[in-house]
């Protein structure tokens, strides 16, 4: 998909990820009444967006979990990703730069992947995730910095028949590879000048566990909407 199919509006800043997910809605409008569509909201951060996406397009709601993949010793800087579904993106770049074996990889993954099937667990009960194969997908987060997590969230969902990147904010760079991966991109936001997702929000508040079961418990199909 090129590039330049990116689509989206004047830098803005959102009072707080329900906004943002108002805002993005609207953008979205061509998908509302498809029964073929999916919302994902990538957790935590994503699934107040997301629940907005939903209701507005008066689709079904599932949760959809990213892990970091966090250097050795340096959590905070990401390797890569793995996503629900076992979707992984690797920064081989920056692992070869910093002499990362693939033992330390594979401990690393088998690591984030037993978390992340516990997360799984605790937000959906035994519920079983929804299927996305021959759907529209759309993934929602509340914003992207380096790509790496939406980028696996969009790897792991390959059996869908369309997929859809919808963010608030993020850098343009980012969001233009990203629409190389995509079926659809919608970046509500790409200032220049990126730093942070937050810098976006008035309120950017951590997400609860419970903001998110609540969330995923609350309907997004109700007809009168």
């Amino acid at each position: 998909m090129s590039a330049w199919s990116v689509r989206h509006d004047a830098i803005r800043t959102f009072q707080d990820r329900r906004e943002a997910g108002r805002v993005l809605a609207q953008r979205l409008s061509s998908y509302r009444d498809d029964p073929d569509v999916l919302v994902l909201g990538l957790a935590r951060g994503g699934v107040p967006v997301a629940w907005e996406v939903a209701a507005h397009l008066r689709a079904p709601l599932d949760v959809f979990l990213v892990r970091k993949l966090g250097v050795p010793q340096w959590q905070e800087l990401a390797m890569g990703a793995v996503a629900s579904g076992g979707g992984v993106v690797l920064n081989e770049k920056l692992m070869d730069r910093l002499g990362i074996s693939d033992d330390d990889m594979a401990e690393t993954l088998r690591r984030e992947t037993i978390e992340l099937e516990r997360r799984e667990q605790a937000y959906r009960g035994d519920r079983e995730p929804l299927q996305v194969a021959g759907r529209t997908v759309i993934l929602v987060d509340d914003g992207i910095a380096t790509g790496a997590s939406m980028m696996a969230a969009v790897r792991a969902v390959r059996g869908a028949r369309r997929v859809v990147v919808a963010v608030p904010v993020g850098p343009p760079g980012v969001c233009r590879e990203l629409a190389a991966e995509a079926d659809d991109v919608v970046c509500a936001s790409m200032p220049q000048d990126f730093e942070a997702v937050g810098q976006a929000f008035a309120d950017f508040h951590q997400v609860s566990d419970d903001e998110v079961r609540e969330l995923l418990a609350t309907p997004t199909t109700d007809p009168v909407r």
